[in-house]
């Protein structure tokens, strides 16, 4: 019963912190400077007043703004985040056209991140004074401070340029043919270089925060006390220090998952993956407003499911939070 409580009660949060998003975003949008409908005419050759007249009309962008927010807001309740301007098609068909890219790009950049930057952060808290701790703060320092961008350009440079081991765009070969385990081989193929440039900056930051949890909870009484029982050193850093040096590191990665979006929207961009970042690319420079809202309501709903399922997860590695405390 506490459990379903606690649920019910984030998912009522995340109800409120939607509704705010959509209307937040959809005045930002709206109030940019801009006119969509010259952006449709100018793609079909034209932009004579009544053609822009008539487009105005048809998107419904002739009405008050007002207007428009609510029609927006009652649709959006119903599932229906309207119609692409430039690709002509349901903006919610485009979002689940273009999801399985980007869940596969930001989960594999995640896992990748979160293992091996937790990994290293507690090799480092084990030998503080030796030189893995030393090369990984620098590398850590370097990895964080590297723009996606300008990494994944090095990276094409020298995996895809120099060392040709790596395609350079594409989430597929074209023409490739083959059953599920060719397909699959040739999408990890090309995921490589994705996800290794949007996980090493965060891996920076998951190393980083598992050496200092780390180094602070091995100078804790109880570790010092399963050392003095004669407990194998493994033991004691895999058992009982390391899950609590974990919550810092699970609460970071429930906050950053939004970041993680973001830092997508760079990576596709640069290695031209056809996930949710490049259409909110593509949507930008093209005046797109549903589309780009549409990505912006699903990026919020993946922010409150992940939030969520952080908040489940200090349950599971520390049973002393209790659904009452606050998180």
């Amino acid at each position: 019963m506490a459990w379903l409580r606690f649920v019910l009660q984030r998912l009522l949060y995340g109800a409120g912190l939607l509704l705010a998003v959509l209307v937040l975003n959809f005045l930002l949008i709206q109030l940019a400077p801009g006119d969509p409908a010259d952006t449709i005419a100018g793609e079909m050759g034209g932009a004579t007043p009544q053609l822009l007249a008539q487009i105005r009309a048809a998107y419904g962008l002739d009405r008050s703004l007002p207007v428009q927010l609510l029609t927006y807001l009652g649709r959006a309740l119903r599932g229906d985040l309207g119609y692409s301007f430039f690709f002509n098609a349901p903006v919610t068909a485009l979002i689940w056209q273009r999801m399985p890219a980007t869940v596969l790009l930001v989960v594999t950049a995640l896992c990748l991140a979160v293992t091996l930057g937790t990994a290293l952060g507690v090799l480092a808290a084990c030998f503080p004074r030796g030189l893995l701790s030393h090369a990984v703060t620098v590398l850590s320092l370097v990895g964080y401070a590297a723009p996606a961008f300008w990494l994944g350009i090095m990276l094409l440079l020298l995996f895809a340029g120099a060392v040709p081991l790596f395609p350079v765009s594409g989430m597929r070969t074209i023409g490739q043919a083959g059953g599920l385990l060719a397909t699959a081989a040739d999408v990890a193929h090309h995921l490589v270089l994705p996800a290794v440039t949007l996980g090493i900056i965060f891996m920076a930051v998951y190393s980083r925060l598992a050496r200092a949890a780390m180094l602070e909870v091995l100078g804790a009484d109880y570790v010092r006390t399963a050392r003095a029982k004669g407990l194998p050193e493994c033991l004691v850093i895999a058992k009982h220090a390391l899950r609590n040096a974990l919550i810092p590191v699970v609460t970071v990665v429930g906050l950053q998952f939004s970041q993680l979006f973001a830092g997508a929207v760079l990576v596709e961009t640069v290695f031209n993956w056809p996930g949710l970042g490049r259409l909110a690319f593509e949507s930008i420079l093209r005046r797109d407003h549903p589309v780009l809202l549409g990505i912006l309501v699903f990026s919020t709903l993946l922010v409150i499911v992940a939030n969520l399922l952080t908040d489940v997860a200090y349950r599971g590695i520390d049973p002393r939070i209790r659904v009452g405390a606050k998180l």
